[in-house]
């Protein structure tokens, strides 16, 4: 993946939904995303800190390495992390495909909404691999907009989706990658693979998850693609228009709105 192939954009909107995300989905996500006092962690493709700065708060006393392509990304993860006073994160600019480090050099790999965006995610997760100590651990994280249903629901909002799998995929990333962690990860060759889903379940009675993520963190994503869709005509403006709004709908007090993560782990 280069820098130019991030289907979301590198903006200051969209740093600000990766937030949102994080923020909304830190139980259901990295509650159980803890390593130990010591051990030495690589978290690929930190992105703008995110994710960093729930790593280095479940787990204080590790050591965590935290890499990018992007240098604006990096700068970001940097602020975040100092700004937040934690002080066990070191930042890199690495390539997953150019890993600057020796073999064997980390105890466990973190990999969280990366695989997505790659055009040969077993080829990562091999480079991964070499990184990590026999023995240690891979945690990988990935969502599946198929997996997305609504109430009330619409042909439009789903064609909107659809556009945002559909460039992901002409840019050679897997918006649907999700449900593919468990054969990835044993096609890698990693032993003892588990994947759990985490499904996030949005209605009115959850106005936090309503807010940061049915509105903040997915119809956002969406509606971030609306100027690539419309110009390579996967959609006209008024189905557009209408899927966006009915995405925003499912918001509302008679709402609702589901969509599955999937984590999985598995060991060297």
């Amino acid at each position: 993946m280069t820098k130019h192939d991030y289907v979301h954009g590198y903006h200051s909107r969209e740093e600000t939904r990766l937030i949102d995300q994080a923020n909304t989905l830190t139980e259901l996500l990295h509650s159980d995303t803890v390593y130990p006092e010591g051990s030495t962690v690589l978290e690929a493709g930190c992105g703008v800190g995110a994710q960093t700065v729930i790593l280095a708060k479940n787990s204080p006393k590790a050591r965590i390495t935290s890499i990018d392509i992007s240098d604006d990304s990096l700068a970001a993860a940097k602020k975040r992390v100092t700004d937040a006073g934690f002080t066990n994160v070191e930042f890199h600019h690495a390539d997953i495909f150019k890993l600057p480090f020796p073999p064997a050099s980390f105890d466990h790999v973190f990999v969280c909404f990366v695989l997505e965006h790659l055009p040969d995610p077993v080829a990562a997760l091999l480079k991964l691999k070499d990184v990590l100590k026999p023995g240690g651990t891979m945690t990988v994280v990935e969502g599946d907009h198929g997996s997305a249903y609504f109430h009330p629901d619409s042909a439009a909002a789903r064609r909107a989706i659809q556009c945002l799998v559909e460039l992901q995929a002409k840019i050679g990333g897997d918006s649907l990658i999700g449900r593919r962690l468990y054969p990835l990860l044993v096609s890698a060759g990693f032993r003892d693979a588990r994947v759990s889903p985490r499904v996030v379940y949005a209605d009115s009675s959850r106005p936090q998850m309503v807010e940061g993520f049915t509105k903040n963190t997915f119809t956002a994503m969406v509606e971030g693609v609306e100027k690539e869709a419309l110009a390579a005509r996967m959609i006209d403006r008024e189905t557009w228009t209408k899927g966006i709004r009915d995405l925003y709908r499912t918001a509302e007090a008679d709402g609702t709105f589901c969509y599955t993560f999937f984590k999985g782990t598995a060991a060297r």
